[in-house]
């Protein structure tokens, strides 16, 4: 394959699950933004782009190709002014330029001669239900980790010896850690509540899940499936209990992942005895149910529910695979990389642009 089919590829399925999210990964309530620029552009492949969310759903988007930041949600398109939008565009503009600069001093470092690149940024800040606060900035080139920010500690974490080149710039710099601490705490916060209020009836909706409990017996083992479809917003348990007692840790779970409507899907099995198949119950917590729900297997209905299972199953292998090709998405999980006080700065809505990796 081609240097430019595979970076087309691989920028394809990394856009393609950064848009495929199901609501905020934790606390009441997040919001993120993920910049992507690349080296060699080519039809379909911009040489930047900037996506936004909301609680995992796309609001706000740039590329070089149209060079205007545009609203991905109704919610959004008649809650600002142009005014709003101009500044936006005009920073994401600004960022352009930075990032085709980072890629090149980058490529330098590496000792790289020209080919195809890509330089990734993920950042934004989460609301918790007990409102406090936390923050994240995090840098990757060609889909490896290169930097992150603690917000806490005001230090960086440098994945390689070029990053430490960068950490060592934005320490001396002396400013940097300071202008990103300010963004992530106070102005990200600040606008995160003004979106969410914007898009409340959206962001705050409640929608049931609709559970399937399969079952499939081979050599004398019957595995039980239980399956939650269509849910928002992501938090939701689902449990397997053998004579009302919860059974955890004979219980197998599949990840939270994207529904193409912005709900989301998952999954949880247990091996039983077939002669003690009535013994088992799911439980299906979720803030949309008044209380939890319990679901049985019913042996009679379980064509119907494989068919649908496996359609299921299917999506959620698709954007797995498409998540490992993204830049491992770590919410605030540092790396053990050497870690030493350091410095960045603030971007994108309402802020100024990204510090300058000088050579």
């Amino acid at each position: 394959m081609g240097a430019g089919r595979a970076l087309r590829l691989r920028l394809g399925l990394l856009l393609g699950a950064l848009g495929a999210l199901c609501g905020a990964a934790s606390g009441l309530h997040s919001l993120r933004y993920f910049h992507v620029a690349v080296s060699e552009p080519s039809p379909g492949v911009p040489q930047f782009v900037t996506v936004g969310y909301v609680d995992g759903n796309p609001f706000v988007r740039y590329d070089s190709e149209t060079r205007k930041k545009e609203p991905q949600a109704g919610w959004m398109a008649g809650s600002v002014d142009q005014g709003y939008w101009d500044r936006e565009t005009q920073i994401s503009q600004s960022n352009q330029e930075i990032y085709r600069v980072h890629l090149e001093t980058l490529r330098g470092r590496y000792n790289q001669s020209r080919g195809a690149h890509t330089w990734q940024r993920m950042y934004g800040c989460d609301l918790l239900e007990d409102n406090s606060t936390r923050g994240y900035s995090q840098y990757a080139y060609d889909g490896r980790d290169y930097i992150a920010f603690d917000m806490d500690t005001m230090t960086f974490t440098a994945a390689d010896e070029a990053a430490q080149i960068t950490k060592r710039k934005w320490e001396e710099d002396g400013t940097v850690a300071e202008r990103r601490k300010h963004y992530l705490k106070d102005t990200c916060i600040e606008w995160l509540r003004k979106y969410v209020s914007y898009g409340r009836a959206v962001l705050e909706r409640k929608e049931r899940p609709v559970v399937r409990v399969s079952g499939k017996e081979a050599h004398g083992t019957l595995t039980l499936s239980c399956r939650a479809y269509g849910f928002y917003p992501r938090p939701i348990r689902v449990s397997w209990l053998k004579d009302g007692e919860v059974r955890d840790q004979e219980t197998e779970r599949g990840g939270i992942v994207p529904n193409s409507d912005g709900t989301c899907y998952t999954w949880a099995s247990i091996e039983a005895r077939p002669e003690e198949k009535d013994k088992y119950r799911c439980r299906v917590e979720h803030a949309s149910l008044g209380e939890p729900g319990l679901f049985v297997w019913e042996p009679e209905s379980n064509l119907l529910t494989i068919v649908v299972a496996v359609a299921a199953a299917i999506l959620a292998v698709i954007t797995i695979i498409a998540g490992v090709v993204l830049w491992k998405h770590k919410s605030g999980k540092k790396k053990d990389y050497a870690k030493a006080p350091s410095t960045d700065g603030g971007s994108d809505s309402s802020t100024t642009g990204d510090p300058i990796l000088r050579a």
